[in-house]
């Protein structure tokens, strides 16, 4: 009789290990301890030795969105692009977005900023599970995929998330390796022409 009861207990310590580590799973992320660097001039030959230079034309592209339609970086000319580099599964990713979000939705309007944020399709789960991240977030800004990699690898995002800050003539103000929040946002768009 006491195996039988040691066993339930067992079972049901288990079940509520497994359903608090499910909860927390699902839990939004959204405090950045750690925000991405930017290269400073001092730092900007080693640290943007990688990618698309400071200055330099960021280079147009064509993609689909997770709706299906084609978008090219040229569509944006004239505005402020903040080009984000992601992927589901990337904890960092996670905790930016809601971040993103919020900029997107209290301040792209009114500053002439776009926010795309391409997702590393060839390397994350699938164009399914970037439709359920975006549902799950409540993602508004365009999500476009990079489903032959081509991108992530143009643009050299070898450490996600990798974001540029593109300038309304499409030249690339900031690059930042690793998660920003909203205050890092509205700090790089002020500086933007």
């Amino acid at each position: 009789m006491a195996k039988k009861w040691f066993g339930l207990l067992l079972l049901i310590l288990l079940i509520g290990i497994a359903v608090v580590n499910v909860i927390k799973d699902r839990e939004e992320v959204t405090e950045i301890e750690n925000p991405g660097m930017k290269a400073t001039d001092s730092q900007a030959p080693s640290a943007m030795q990688t990618g698309i230079g400071l200055g330099e034309k960021a280079p147009d592209f064509t993609v689909k969105t997770i709706a299906g339609k084609e978008v090219s970086l040229a569509d944006y000319e004239g505005q402020k692009v903040i080009l984000n580099f992601w992927a589901t599964w990337c904890p960092p990713c996670k905790a930016e977005m809601p971040h993103m979000q919020s900029y997107y939705e209290k301040e792209a309007e009114k500053n002439n900023v776009e926010i795309l944020a391409v997702n590393l399709t060839k390397n994350d789960k699938g164009k399914e599970a970037v439709a359920d991240f975006a549902k799950q977030y409540e993602l508004t800004f365009p999500i476009l995929l990079d489903e032959e990699g081509t991108l992530g690898k143009q643009y050299e995002a070898f450490t996600i998330p990798t974001t540029y800050v593109l300038n309304t003539d499409g030249t690339v103000h900031q690059k930042i390796v690793g998660p920003m929040d909203e205050q890092m946002m509205q700090q790089l768009v002020s500086e933007l022409k």
